[in-house]
């Protein structure tokens, strides 16, 4: 893999504190050249199906050789692995906890290692603390692994032991999919892990979700103000919005929520 210098972060520390542009400045001391990306910094607090979602849905749209580290990390300070992997040209690094989970799944052939710690010392790096591994542990391995002075191989053994993902992936069955809200965005709707491939040979899908029917759209404002609709989004899954208003607030749920995709309505 050759490094393309990028680097993105997904957390959960949100932008109260100086959490994430520390790590920045640590990559930086290590990697000035770095170009670092903030993919999401707003994923509900240790909550790792979320941000294994948005990493495994968003890394393709950079350039291959980006280095992709996410760090929702309930464990810090623990016995938990550190996972660092290689998919599609890209390089992950997260802990071990399921975050990565839904990437391995649809990756073709993943590479995964995990960290041994007793490589850090050939990085020359201070003992880390126990409660923010994203700034000694996690942002200089990510900066070397950008500038291409070490790879994956060089921090640990190749394994196909790790923590299976918090969230089923769908079920399905003859004319009927079940599967989850993984979250709901700042306009309140609700992004589900259905992919749009698994209902293409439905004639009329319809999505159950709090006692509603909905049909299908191709666009928001193919609804009328007020009117939910259910359509695939820029990211391939299925989402239920409202139009003009919040499908999250309206339908009184949110992420962890089943949803059912059915082909054509119950009468």
């Amino acid at each position: 893999m050759q490094p393309s210098g990028v680097i993105t972060i997904t957390t959960d520390f949100g932008h109260k504190g100086p959490f994430a542009a520390v790590m920045k400045g640590v990559i930086l001391g290590h990697f000035p050249a770095a170009r670092i990306i903030d993919l999401a910094h707003d994923i509900p607090a240790q909550w790792p199906p979320e941000a294994g979602f948005w990493v495994s849905r968003s890394y393709q749209w950079f350039p291959e050789g980006t280095v992709h580290l996410a760090i929702v990390d309930p464990g810090v300070g623990t016995e938990r692995d550190i996972l660092l992997a290689e998919c599609d040209g890209h390089v992950f690094m997260a802990p071990d906890n399921g975050l990565l989970a839904q990437l391995f799944e649809s990756c073709a052939k993943p590479r995964i290692y995990k960290l041994d710690n007793s490589k850090l010392d050939s990085l020359n790096l201070p003992a880390p603390s126990a409660t923010f591994h994203g700034r000694d542990i996690f942002a200089p391995i990510a900066a070397e692994l950008a500038a291409g002075r070490i790879t994956v191989q060089d921090m640990g053994a190749e394994t196909n032991d790790w923590t299976p993902g918090w969230i089923d992936e769908p079920n399905v069955t003859r004319g009927r999919i079940n599967g989850v809200i993984v979250t709901m965005d700042t306009f309140g709707n609700l992004i589900s892990n259905i992919d749009a491939h698994l209902i293409r040979d439905f004639d009329e899908p319809v999505a159950n979700i709090a006692g509603h029917q909905i049909g299908m759209q191709t666009t928001y404002g193919r609804a009328k103000p007020g009117d939910y609709l259910a359509l695939i989004n820029s990211f391939g899954v299925i989402e239920i919005a409202k139009s003009e208003g919040s499908a999250g607030d309206g339908l009184g749920t949110a992420r962890g929520a089943p949803l059912i995709i059915r082909d054509g309505y119950l009468t």
